[in-house]
């Protein structure tokens, strides 16, 4: 090749192949940051950490959160150990900066000290604290970790604990009931279920001034001031919610000038626009993730789980009793059109997550006992199944570590 014969010139035979295998070897690395680029994950190989969080039934098979290791060059994940024994340790989340695991528990939250000298990586209860207000559905840091807070669907409430320098949970610092702030506190819509308010995920804006609650039963998503050096919340407005939509999960876009709230029990995806400064979400389109034909075919449906791709292009959804996540695709002006709707391979997706590079999703199917991966394409935002699948007890969280 000319490139070749220009750098060999004037060079022994030796040299003429070590600067041409050196030339290939560069073409080798160009050509891979290349391919990289085209499937849209410039991020380095790794092996990362994936934390199973279960349901623990009485008979079941599950024992408390178990442990696997994912390579995100070759999309395998390992087969899952048992990471500490628990009781209900369903939703989980790590802390911002430290080696620390929080589940819930039951009716509270529970702390775990991370040691991971192997690939079967164990933990150590640094502590509980009960919630204040019955069993927790689900919880989450604030971006600084220095707070903790819980979601109870039961007693339709949000919790605030403060957390030690060590990132244990040192106490609790305030119940807020959900009832208290409207009255009355279900919007009444779907019988049964909403007729109580009842709180099912939290979580904090990018910017750590405000924290969330979608509430299921009151058709909301109650607004939070927070200060997380007080610490404490304030209540601050409400998101509004289709009717009888069911307010599930949300997640904010990358840029965080978008929310996208899952519906339980329309099983759609309502898009806001989120104004940083003041701290409020309006209401966009809300989008349908199964058509009612295919509704029609199922005994029960519900939506689970939502989460955004870390380019902000794609937003997947999981569907119980239909057993499938479906896709969105998001334009440049922001609307969503679905794409795909694709079968996790295992059964009643509770929840699934993409790793941090966005190339692949993990779903766990709590009746099949099972942890099934997908590649997912960077262009389209589709999913294919890789045919990687480990057995984990009745899996309902999937978070992914360093």
């Amino acid at each position: 090749m000319i490139g070749e014969t220009q750098m060999s010139s004037g060079l022994s035979g030796n040299e003429q192949v070590t600067t041409r295998t050196r030339w290939g070897v560069k073409r080798g690395l160009v050509a891979a940051v290349v391919f990289a680029a085209l499937h849209g994950n410039l991020a380095m190989a790794e092996t990362l950490n994936v934390w199973f969080g279960t349901t623990t039934p009485r008979g079941g098979a599950s024992e408390g959160i178990y442990h696997a290791t994912f390579d995100t060059d070759s999309g395998k994940l390992s087969s899952a150990s048992l990471a500490v024994k628990a009781s209900q340790p369903g939703f989980l989340a790590m802390h911002p900066s430290k080696p620390v695991l929080y589940a819930t528990s039951g009716s509270g939250v529970t702390a775990y000290r991370v040691q991971a000298e192997s690939k079967d990586a164990k933990l150590v209860e640094l502590g509980s604290v009960e919630s204040g207000d019955g069993g927790v559905a689900h919880l989450a840091t604030d971006r600084t970790g220095s707070v903790l807070l819980s979601a109870q669907y039961g007693g339709g409430s949000t919790t605030l604990y403060e957390l030690a320098e060590d990132g244990s949970v040192a106490r609790r610092v305030e119940v807020h009931e959900h009832d208290a702030l409207l009255s009355p506190a279900g919007s009444g819509v779907v019988e049964n279920r909403q007729n109580a308010p009842h709180a099912h995920w939290v979580g904090t804006s990018p910017d750590n001034r405000f924290a969330f609650t979608p509430d299921l039963g009151m058709d909301k998503v109650v607004i939070w001031k927070l200060d997380p050096n007080g610490p404490g919340l304030t209540h601050h407005g409400f998101g509004e919610g289709i009717p009888g939509g069911g307010p599930r999960h949300m997640k904010f876009s990358p840029d965080g000038k978008r929310i996208y709230l899952l519906n339980e029990l329309a099983l759609s995806v309502t898009a806001f626009d989120y104004d940083a400064k003041a701290g409020t979400m309006t209401a966009g389109q809300t989008i349908p993730a199964l058509s009612e034909e295919t509704k029609a075919k199922e005994r029960f449906n519900s939506a689970s789980e939502i989460r955004v791709h870390p380019s902000g292009k794609f937003v997947y959804s999981a569907n119980r009793g239909h057993d499938s996540i479906s896709v969105f695709r998001v334009d440049d002006s922001g609307e969503m059109q679905l794409v795909e709707v694709e079968a996790i391979r295992g059964g009643w997706p509770r929840n699934f997550n993409l790793d941090p590079s966005g190339r692949w999703l993990i779903a766990a199917g709590r009746d099949s006992h099972t942890a099934t991966v997908f590649e997912v394409d960077g262009d389209t935002g589709e999913l294919t199944f890789t045919r990687q699948t480990q057995q984990v007890p009745t899996p309902i969280c999937v978070l992914f570590s360093k």
